[in-house]
């Protein structure tokens, strides 16, 4: 005689999700943060139309602020997946675009336009630089991580220090001129937008779900989170899956760079990229990864990149100092992390 399970309710399916799928849980949690910000974004306008441009040009304001965060992001989900974390993704931006900025500077000293490379040319020449450097900064950490044994969080602690002291003393004094052309980057309109960051972060997150879902590298990177030791065992290059995953990084930090230069027209080599680490481990948290490792995914990244986003920007809304935002951030990492530890128990 078989055995049917009965059936559930709509508030038990709701239950189970929420304690067994993260991707679910903080969907709802985004959900819930937009019907705030529409809310606290008010309906005061002359018709429909009025305010649903209103609305669209909000988030249009929120994707393109976040989408260098979130682009760092992505790479620190491959990165906390393997039993690591990046705390020099700030400080290596900063020293990235000071490399990209040196290369494009349009003054008649400019590394290229003194041998005559401007325009395209040097464009292309230095956002290759940029990224070499980026992940040669990444094989940079990993090495030290997966070879010398340092624990990741001295290890890059320790190039957060370096990287954006040493980019500050070589860049006192020194006044690259961004061309005009290279803000086109990131500045030129589509459909009267500026949404060029924005698809290069949807871009990016779509390409690496796909690695992380379907290739060996992927599945490596969870099978060393989960256990470096069965990941040994099963024939998996430890070491080198370390390393990996933080080139990887580099190279996103680059990218990150280059929107951010392009975006703005400068670099601002003390303050720029400081808190993106933090901001970006956050939102691999509040996207269901496990700090332990083994376990997360892209697009829990991506949605909890956006309850970041989104509550900056209803706490901006709504009128909350700009200092105590942060402690709104810190509960919203510390929620998610407890209902890890939540779900892990059951």
């Amino acid at each position: 005689m078989e055995h049917t399970q009965p059936k559930q309710s709509p508030l038990q399916w709701v239950k189970q999700s929420w304690k067994t799928q993260p991707l679910f849980s903080t969907a709802v949690a985004l959900l819930v943060m937009v019907v705030l910000q529409t809310l606290a974004l008010g309906f005061s306008y002359a018709n429909f139309g009025e305010w649903f441009a209103a609305w669209g040009k909000n988030w249009i304001n929120i994707l393109r602020n976040n989408a260098g965060v979130g682009i760092i992001a992505l790479g620190m989900t491959f990165v906390i997946i393997s039993g690591g974390i990046d705390l020099a993704v700030g400080s290596t931006m900063v020293g990235i675009g000071a490399v990209i900025m040196v290369l494009i500077d349009g003054n008649a000293n400019g590394l290229l336009t003194r041998i005559g490379i401007t325009g395209a040319p040097a464009f292309l020449i230095a956002i290759a630089a940029g990224i070499l450097v980026g992940v040669l900064l990444g094989e940079a950490s990993g090495a030290l991580i997966a070879h010398s044994g340092l624990p990741p969080f001295i290890a890059t602690l320790g190039m957060m220090k370096i990287a954006r002291s040493v980019t500050q003393q070589f860049m006192q004094g020194v006044q690259p001129a961004v061309p005009k052309d290279f803000l086109g980057i990131a500045n030129t309109r589509i459909g009267g937008e500026i949404v060029l960051p924005i698809l290069y972060w949807l871009l990016l997150a779509g390409v690496l779900y796909v690695v992380s879902k379907h290739t060996a590298f992927g599945r490596q990177v969870f099978a060393v989170g989960s256990s470096e030791r069965t990941s040994k065992l099963s024939g998996v290059n430890v070491k080198k899956i370390k390393r990996r995953v933080y080139v990887l990084m580099g190279g996103l930090v680059a990218v990150a760079s280059v929107i951010q230069i392009a975006r703005i027209g400068s670099m601002d080599y003390a303050n720029a990229g400081s808190g993106y680490e933090m901001d970006a481990i956050a939102a691999v948290i509040i996207g269901g990864t496990s700090m332990s490792g083994g376990r997360g995914s892209v697009l829990g990244t991506v949605l909890g990149m956006l309850i970041l986003a989104v509550m900056n920007n209803l706490l901006n809304l709504i009128g909350v100092p700009p200092f105590l935002r942060e402690a709104f951030k810190g509960v919203i990492v510390v929620a998610a992390v407890l209902l890890q530890k939540k779900d892990s128990a059951n």
